[in-house]
């Protein structure tokens, strides 16, 4: 029996963690959700989607007491958050899966840049970028794997076999992506509630994103070499789901069906990875509640362009259902255990 614990559960993630953990077909055990804002209510009541499925209490956090329950820790909280809690984990033998984007830069230096002053920085070299399909054989060693953001993992599916093969240059590209409203969190605010994002459609953040470097590092680390891209997020006016349309100049003569091949060879055995055929355009309600990302090419060979579409959805395999991959990666169960649903069409 796997048992496993969820520090900071209330979240759109940590809610879409407990949905998919309590269907997994392997002996896991759900033992504790964490939330100080809610401590003493039950999950059920504040999530009726899961009644009568769990029977837990929301509870305040307790390292030692949680460490003393559980085999496998996520970490849905914050930024700065995490870091608290994952030295104290790892110390006492759990391993954990961490949310926040306190573990994914192995630069000190770079981390604090874009976010604040690191407290466990010796962390950050053992710590495994946990999208499977780039570092699937480390994430099976690890003991503290970093998941990765939503805007990122779409980022990533749709530019990585085009920069690995060359076609493409390493400079210039663009990647324009458009995501719903449950990436900004539970937490209303000015920007997210419902007046103002009802049939509105903002660009925000253009050029100053942080998830901009977190691409830049993987994608580099992948080909061996710099990789400089212009990141632009938009909001649009649905719940759930992200759009990533990638511009990237062509260095060598290619044709849409010569790139699409790059790409089915490149996620040949991608159990989530699904490279759409010639002509066809990924759409977010094809991947919504499902662990998969779907992937589109077109050359504009009169333009020198290529272009490239994935589609994910931003709390599945944007989040919780990256993490379920990655905890049953680490517990040597199938990859795909509890992740086969597929997208929520009309």
């Amino acid at each position: 029996m796997l048992r496993v614990g969820i520090v900071g559960g209330s979240g759109y993630t940590g809610s879409e963690l407990i949905r998919l953990l309590v269907m997994h077909p392997e002996q896991v055990e759900l033992v504790c959700v964490t939330s100080r804002s809610l401590a003493g209510q039950r999950v059920s009541h504040v999530l009726p989607n899961l009644r009568g499925l769990v029977d837990l209490t929301f509870e305040n956090p307790d390292i030692e007491k949680i460490a003393g329950e559980t085999d496998i820790v996520f970490l849905g909280l914050p930024h700065k958050f995490a870091m608290a809690f994952a030295p104290g984990f790892l110390d006492l033998g759990v391993k954990v899966i961490d949310f926040s984007a306190d573990y994914l830069f192995k630069d000190v230096n770079f981390y604090e840049k874009w976010y604040q002053k690191h407290t466990s920085p010796h962390l950050l070299a053992e710590a495994v970028y946990g999208l499977p399909e780039l570092h699937r054989a480390e994430i099976r060693e690890a003991s503290l794997v970093a998941n990765p953001g939503c805007y990122p993992t779409g980022a990533i599916f749709a530019l990585l076999p085009a920069l690995e093969s060359g076609v493409v240059e390493t400079d210039g590209i663009i990647v324009d992506s458009k995501t719903g409203i449950s990436g900004a969190g539970r937490t209303p605010s000015a920007t997210t509630h419902f007046p103002n994002r009802y049939e509105n459609f903002t660009a925000y953040k253009i050029g100053e994103h942080r998830h901009a470097p977190e691409m830049e590092q993987e994608l580099g680390e992948a080909i061996g070499k710099g990789v400089s891209l212009c990141f632009v997020p938009h909001l649009v006016p649905m719940t759930r789901g992200i759009l990533t349309t990638a511009y990237l100049k062509l260095s060598k003569s290619v044709s849409t069906k010569e790139l699409l091949e790059i790409y089915s060879r490149r996620y040949e055995g991608e159990p989530f990875v699904r490279v759409l055929d010639e002509g066809e355009i990924p759409q977010t309600q094809a991947v919504r509640g499902s662990n998969f990302c779907d992937v589109g090419v077109k050359v504009l060979a009169e333009r020198n362009l290529a272009v490239v579409v994935s589609a994910i959805d931003n709390l599945t395999k944007g989040a919780s259902g990256a993490a379920l991959q990655n905890m049953n990666i680490l517990a040597g169960f199938d990859e795909t255990a509890g992740l086969l649903s597929p997208g929520l069409m009309p």
